[in-house]
């Protein structure tokens, strides 16, 4: 049995209910918490447990000594280790191997000898992520927009919170750390929708994600001989659908449980496929990672602030870096660079949503075609492999055969996407309006869904 499907079969339910019967002990529930996301993580692999050490420590340290300092130059030196240990933890798992492999290719094609410079590293899971929040902690301070927490203990926690350790949302420390700071409390409605949408994001992963890549998308970016014209859309647009319904089924899952221990992580995702620009989606794609990038690069490189050529510049650059967040691969920042331009873009053309019906549904399909096309860079491993899908697009061939449920999986994942947001909310309290019986059944309909699920597919960001 895997750490993912264990999550929920003991460990999740045992840590909720020991966190109940620590209602009146605040600091004995923080620490029942820590324990229980040093555990979840050293599962996958107890030696990178020093990693989220070094960063706790560095940074909790960092932060008081940025609060206690009054001297500009000080500060700044300050500021710098946390970057340079941040970013050189990050950068040597992440990124050694993709540059030294670069470099000597570099040198060899210009008829110099270079001896490899590759290491044998395993990536830590979630190490983009906690970085990032470790890092915000410190620039905030730096910044004087936060006050350093003067616990260890609830410092450590925010950083290792098991909920969302691994695949985000990235979370701030003002918007976490005051909740640490005051009795955790759940009322039933609360702890039923965590429950509802922790039920929710399984449902994306295993009904829409996993049946979506595995009867289509898989077996298209494996072999793509056998599509052509119109047809070859489909696994794209399945790409689309199935990375939607991954990530943010993760999210959901991580907000619902912390929302069931008491906590709000807030809101990773909105509909992302309904947005009318380029500028709208990544109002409502990643939007931890998103607010994250503009409030830490785009905007200290000036923003919009510095006329018009700057701001395409500046975009540009901070989704050039967005993508290299994601993985060592020139395909990842080609992908950064494709969405930096269709940013720039927007701000030239000045787009705005149509005040009309049916000029905002022209606008969505426009920009979710955008997007798909720049999905094709990011599931691509090489140009070449973007370029042959891409080609698909001229031949003339038959659709292939496509499973009924793969079908299922598409259209419901795409009506989900076409549902206004008011009917959304409306469907949810209408379940939770039904009696707790049947309820119930639900719940347990869907574990029973999750357990038989054929194989067991990893959540695509874990990689990240």
């Amino acid at each position: 049995m895997t750490f993912n499907s264990f999550i929920f079969a003991l460990f999740f339910p045992a840590v909720v209910v020991l966190h109940g019967l620590l209602r009146s002990h605040r600091s004995a529930r923080h620490v029942l918490l820590l324990a229980a996301s040093y555990t979840f993580y050293g599962y996958w692999n107890w030696r990178f447990l020093g990693l989220i050490l070094f960063s706790t420590l560095l940074d909790y340290s960092i932060g008081k000594a940025l609060e206690r300092s009054d001297d500009p130059r000080r500060r700044k030196r300050l500021l710098l280790a946390s970057l340079v240990g941040n970013l050189g933890c990050l950068g040597f798992f992440k990124y050694w191997n993709f540059f030294a492999g670069e470099l000597q290719r570099i040198l060899e094609g210009v008829g110099l000898r270079a001896d490899p410079l590759l290491l044998e590293i395993v990536l830590p899971v979630g190490i983009s992520f906690y970085t990032f929040q470790t890092l915000s902690y410190t620039i905030d301070i730096y910044r004087r927009q936060l006050s350093a927490e003067p616990s260890l203990l609830r410092f450590a926690l925010f950083v290792a919170f098991f909920p969302q350790l691994v695949a985000g949302p990235i979370v701030r420390a003002s918007h976490f750390l005051p909740q640490l700071r005051r009795d955790a409390r759940t009322t039933p409605l609360q702890f039923e929708s965590g429950l509802a949408l922790m039920a929710w994001g399984l449902v994306k992963k295993v009904v829409f994600a996993d049946v979506i890549g595995r009867g289509l998308v898989d077996p298209f970016w494996a072999d793509t001989s056998g599509w052509g014209g119109l047809a070859a859309l489909l696994p794209v647009y399945g790409y689309a659908f199935q990375i939607y319904g991954d990530f943010s089924g993760y999210s959901d899952i991580a907000i619902g449980a912390a929302r069931i221990l008491g906590y709000d992580l807030g809101r990773n995702f909105d509909a992302p496929y309904r947005a009318t620009s380029p500028r709208d989606f990544w109002r409502r794609w990643h939007i931890s990672l998103s607010t994250w990038l503009r409030d830490y690069l785009y905007i200290p490189m000036g923003g919009n602030q510095k006329g018009a050529m700057r701001t395409r510049v500046n975009l540009l650059n901070t989704m050039l870096l967005g993508g290299l967040w994601h993985g060592a691969s020139w395909m990842f920042v080609a992908w950064g660079a494709f969405h930096g331009a269709l940013l720039g873009l927007d701000r030239l053309l000045g787009i705005r949503e149509s005040t009309h019906r049916r000029g905002q549904w022209l606008q969505r399909l426009v920009v979710f075609h955008a997007v798909c096309l720049g999905w094709i860079l990011f599931r691509s491993r090489t140009v070449p492999d973007a370029l042959e899908v891409l080609a698909t697009f001229g031949r003339s061939t038959a659709l292939p055969s496509i499973s009924p449920w793969v079908w299922v999986a598409l259209v419901l994942a795409a009506v989900t996407q076409l549902l206004r947001p008011r009917w959304k909310l409306d469907l949810r309290l209408a379940f939770l309006r039904v009696p707790a019986t049947v309820r119930g059944v639900a719940y347990a309909l869907l574990l029973g869904l999750v357990a038989n699920a054929q194989g067991d597919t990893p959540f695509i960001y874990f990689q990240f």
